[in-house]
């Protein structure tokens, strides 16, 4: 039982992360292309508020995944949480950056306050999926993790001396501070190839959001951002799909492990899927390419864990002594049940109001007129905290 409900999490994390990627990719790519696609202020505004009714669920997602992470695998959390901590920092604070700069650039009727929302909306929007796709090659390659005494976190102990009991697993890094850690994530002492295999990962993944980010911008807008949009979708996927198929091809066979076989079917299950929504972009069958994008990155996240698999935390120092498994990192097994019964509960739920908030703003978005407060009847000084 207990081995079951540990595969069982092992797959929930693994669908909670997919279906951000899916959701928050188009998020997160109607963000990246707001330069390349709007171009003057009024067009940047209609992309904005064409993602305005959906980015706070979509975050949902990745909140869960994070807290799902953390219940179902402490240990798992606290290994990626701590190494990469530099990475995800990054990342929630262009996160919050980005979340600003949709709630906030239209309160002022200012086209230099727009604009300045809109560079920090777009250097966040591209950095966030690098940072992300570089953590997944990072997985899929393995890190520069060992069992360490915690007294001497980043002193390796040796695999024979290795004791359960008193030693964890931790990112030694380059060095003992936060900046080695993270730049490890790039540059991996025992094979430094793997950095070049992680940075690919980041634009795999950025690739994959442009691509979603042009497919929903062609089904929310109107007028000319639609017909961009319908332009680009068909070259962004082809170059997402053929960055993908490397990635994946390389990682497959130079990576393989436990869970190679599932890896090669989860692999041509995204070729195909990605395959088949090029072809629909190319016949400006925007809806059926969207959801076969949406169907490829899904399988893309499925290849990455079957590829670490039995582990959560490979090691590129010594993978058989080193790495984290499923059931080292495992928390209690009446600790996943009752997590079992509230997933069971509340993913529906969470499933549920994410369709019915697409469905509920369905409607395409046409060019309007900024709004918010002239800047001469902003009292200075005023703000929230003051009155």
């Amino acid at each position: 039982m207990a081995i079951i409900l540990q595969i069982l999490w092992f797959i929930l994390v693994a669908v909670l992360w997919a279906g951000y990627l899916i959701l928050e990719g188009y998020g997160l790519g109607t963000g990246m292309l707001m330069r390349i696609i709007g171009k003057s202020d009024t067009e940047r505004g209609q992309i904005v508020r064409s993602i305005g009714p959906h980015w706070d669920g979509n975050e949902v997602w990745l909140l869960t995944a994070g807290g799902a992470t953390f219940a179902s695998s402490p240990e798992w959390y606290a290994v990626m949480f701590s190494g990469m901590y530099l990475a995800l920092f990054l990342i929630l604070v262009c996160l919050i950056v980005r979340i600003s700069a949709i709630e906030w650039r239209n309160k002022v009727d200012s086209e230099s306050w727009r604009n300045k929302w809109d560079w920090g909306h777009t250097i966040s929007a591209w950095l966030v999926p690098i940072l992300l796709g570089t953590a997944f090659g990072n997985l899929v390659s393995g890190m520069m993790i060992a069992v360490v005494d915690p007294k001497q976190p980043f002193t390796p102990i040796p695999p024979d001396e290795i004791d359960p009991s008193k030693h964890v697993h931790n990112l030694i890094g380059l060095g003992d501070m936060p900046l080695g850690q993270l730049l490890s994530l790039f540059y991996n002492v025992p094979s430094p190839i793997n950095g070049v295999f992680n940075l690919l990962g980041g634009l795999v993944i950025a690739s994959l959001c442009l691509t979603q980010g042009a497919l929903f911008l062609s089904l929310k807008t109107t007028d000319e951002v639609r017909e961009r949009s319908e332009a680009l979708a068909p070259k962004l996927a082809l170059v997402s799909t053929a960055l993908t198929a490397v990635f994946a091809i390389w990682g497959t066979f130079a990576y393989m492990g436990a869970g190679f076989i599932f890896a090669l079917i989860f692999l041509v299950i995204a070729a195909v899927c990605l395959i088949v929504g090029l072809f629909f972009a190319f016949q400006r069958s925007i809806g059926k390419a969207f959801i076969f994008n949406s169907a490829g990155v899904a399988f893309a996240v499925a290849w990455v864990f079957a590829m670490i698999f039995p582990y959560v935390m490979k090691s590129s120092i010594n993978t058989e002594k080193y790495s984290l498994t499923i059931w080292e990192s495992s928390a209690t097994p009446g600790t996943q049940i009752v997590m079992t019964i509230a997933a069971v509960i509340l993913v529906p739920v969470v499933l549920g109001y994410t369709i019915w908030s697409v469905y509920m703003f369905r409607s395409r978005i046409s060019p309007g007129t900024p709004g918010g407060l002239e800047p001469g009847k902003i009292r200075e000084g005023a703000n929230f905290l003051v009155g």
